[in-house]
C-alpha cells in the first residue's frame, strides 16, 4: 500500500455526512486535508487500503470500536487551564457568592459540557476549592463525546508546556511535579481531581441523565455546527440549567438567533429566565 493515501471527493462527503449524523459536527470542505491527515495513520494501521474501504469498516454498525476511534480522530479537543480568563474571574468573584447565598443546602453544581482533556473542568474546581469559603457542598461534571480524552482527563496528567495560565499559588497548591520517568509533567493534586466526574457524552443527545447545574460551560464548541444544531444543542443544555443559572460560551460565539430563553449579563455570559 502506498504510503500516502488521497481522499477523493466523494469518500470526504460520506465521512462528513457520518460525522453530522453521528455528532452534528458541521465538517466544511475546508477540512478534508484534516480528515485525511488524521484518517490516514488509521487505515495504515489497519492495513485497509483506502479510505472507501474505512467508511464502510466504520458506517456498517459492526465494529462499534473503530466507529468510536473515528469519531475521536475527528473531533477537535484544543484546551488549556484558565481559557478565557475572565470567565473564572466572573464566577469567582460575581457567580459563587449568589450561590452561596442560596437558602437550601443542596449542592452547588457546575457542568464543563465540553471538557477536553479536563483542563476547564479542573480549573473550575480550582476555583471553587479556593474561592468557596463556606461548608457547602458542590460538583464538577466533564463531559465529551471523545472515550479518548476523558481517560486522559480522569489521569489528571499534563505536559509542563501546558502550564501557562495557572495562577502560579494554583501551580503550587492544586499540582504535583513528576519525577523520574515523569519528569516533564505534572498531575492534578488527588484533592482536586476526587471533586470532579468525568464522563462521555454526546450533544446530540438528549442530557437528562446529567441532571440539573447551576452553571454551566459551554465554550469554543458551538462554532462546529450549522445554525439549527446550536440551536437544538442549546435547547437541550437550557433544559439542565436551574432556573436564575448562569451559561458561559466562548468569546468567538454568540447566542443572536439561537435562543431568547436567557438574557446576557456579560458578552457571553447569559442568565436564564
Amino acid at each position: 500500500m502506498s504510503s500516502e493515501l488521497i481522499i477523493s471527493d466523494n469518500e470526504f462527503r460520506s465521512f462528513r455526512d457520518l460525522m453530522r449524523c453521528a455528532t452534528g459536527i458541521e465538517l466544511s470542505e475546508a477540512k478534508k486535508h484534516l480528515v485525511s491527515g488524521r484518517l490516514s495513520k488509521r487505515l495504515h494501521t489497519l492495513g485497509v487500503r483506502s479510505f472507501g474501504d474505512y467508511y464502510r469498516l466504520v458506517s456498517s454498525g459492526d465494529n462499534q470500536e473503530e466507529y468510536q476511534r473515528m469519531v475521536d480522530l475527528l473531533t477537535t479537543h484544543e484546551t488549556y487551564f484558565f481559557r478565557e480568563p475572565k470567565h473564572f474571574d466572573y464566577l469567582a468573584e460575581s457567580v459563587l457568592p449568589q450561590l452561596c447565598r442560596r437558602s437550601d443546602n443542596s449542592p452547588l453544581r457546575i457542568w464543563s459540557a465540553a471538557s477536553s482533556t479536563g483542563e476547564e473542568a479542573y480549573s473550575l474546581a480550582m476555583t471553587l476549592m479556593d474561592k468557596l469559603k463556606l461548608d457547602r457542598p458542590w460538583e464538577i461534571l466533564g463531559t465529551d463525546i471523545s472515550r479518548d480524552v476523558i481517560i486522559k482527563a480522569q489521569q489528571g496528567i499534563y505536559r509542563t508546556e501546558r502550564m501557562d495560565g495557572i495562577p502560579p499559588d494554583y501551580l503550587r497548591r492544586y499540582f504535583l511535579r513528576g519525577i523520574g520517568s515523569k519528569t516533564g509533567t505534572l498531575r492534578v493534586v488527588p484533592e482536586v481531581r476526587q471533586r470532579v466526574r468525568f464522563a462521555q457524552a454526546n450533544l446530540n443527545e438528549s442530557f437528562a441523565a446529567v441532571g440539573d447545574f447551576d452553571v454551566v460551560f459551554l465554550r469554543n464548541v458551538l462554532i462546529y455546527f450549522d445554525q439549527a444544531t446550536k440551536h437544538k444543542i442549546v435547547e437541550r443544555v437550557l433544559k439542565q440549567i436551574r432556573k436564575g443559572g448562569w451559561l458561559f460560551i466562548g468569546h468567538s460565539e454568540s447566542l443572536n438567533g439561537v435562543t431568547s430563553a436567557v438574557h446576557p449579563v456579560r458578552p457571553t455570559i447569559y442568565r436564564r429566565d
